[in-house]
This record gives structure tokens, sequence and C-alpha cells, in this order.
């Protein structure tokens, strides 16, 4: 079986090699391939399968399972949206609803030209602020439906 091609970075390399023999390696692993490339790439799933010598379902077991882990490029601009219990209890599903409707995707899809993804989220850790959306870094708080048009302007602006 030919090796999938894809560039990990010498700093990566390090890591899987730190990490190759350890326990609970795999979650590790997966972990750094999401920050170094915002998702996983089934080339990233494949090439580790044979570096770490697992089979490739057993990978994807464990991509499936965790809620966290993405297997599709998310958009430029990711709208974290937090569904947690203070986040849901004061109108997170309505910024859903409306993020979706301004843009018109559904679930995890991506705008046509790159630009956007809607993620629910479980917890973003700023329950004081519910309801909660995170955009890159940046945090809104107590927010409601129609703020989310001038938001998702802000970055369509920005480009």
């Amino acid at each position: 079986m030919a090796v999938a091609q894809i560039e990990f970075s010498k700093e990566f390399e390090s890591f899987i090699n730190a990490w190759k023999d350890k326990p609970g390696n795999l979650i590790m692993i997966l972990h750094k391939i999401q920050e170094e490339f915002s998702y996983i790439p089934r080339e990233a799933a494949e090439r580790l399968s044979h570096d770490l010598n697992l089979p490739l379902a057993k990978i994807y077991g464990v991509i499936t399972f965790y809620h966290l882990f993405k297997t599709t490029k998310p958009g430029k601009y990711r709208l974290a949206i937090c569904m947690g219990t203070a986040c849901y209890l004061k109108g997170g599903q309505d910024l859903i609803n409306e993020a979706e409707s301004i843009l018109g995707i559904k679930g995890h899809e991506v705008t046509e030209d790159g630009m956007f993804s809607i993620d629910a989220v479980r917890c973003l850790g700023c329950c004081g602020l519910a309801p909660v959306l995170m955009v890159g870094n940046e945090v809104y708080g107590k927010l409601t439906k129609d703020d989310m048009a001038d938001i998702i302007a802000k970055y369509k602006a920005i480009g």
C-alpha cells in the first residue's frame, strides 16, 4: 500500500516520534493534525495509519467518535456557536438558525466561497455571556439573532 503524500512540518514529525509509543498517542496526534490543518485530511489519516501501524478503520473510529475532530475543511471563518446548557437556554439555537439563513448553509457545510462554516459546539467556557459565538479567537457574548448579520458582515468585509 502506498503511503499518502502529505507534507508534515519537521515540528510535527518530531511530535509524532515523541508520542509514537506512548499510551493515548492516537488522540494526541489527531489533535496535533487538526491544529496543523484545521481538520483531519484523509491523506493525514492514511499516513498516520502507516506511521503508527494502525488500521485506518481504527483511526476513523476515533475521529468519528469524538465530535471535536473534523474531516472536512472548515471555512476561513468558523462560527463556533455554543450549545452548552446556558447558551442553549438563552437562544443558542436561534443564533445557529440565523447564521444558516444568512449564509445559506446547513450543518457542517461551508459557503461556496470557502469563507464561512458553522459549528454547534458544546461549551466555550463563557456561560456568563450566554449565548456565545466565537470566530477565531474573538468571543461575542449576550447575543440575539439580530446581532448575527452585523457580525457576519464584519468578516465578509475583511475577506
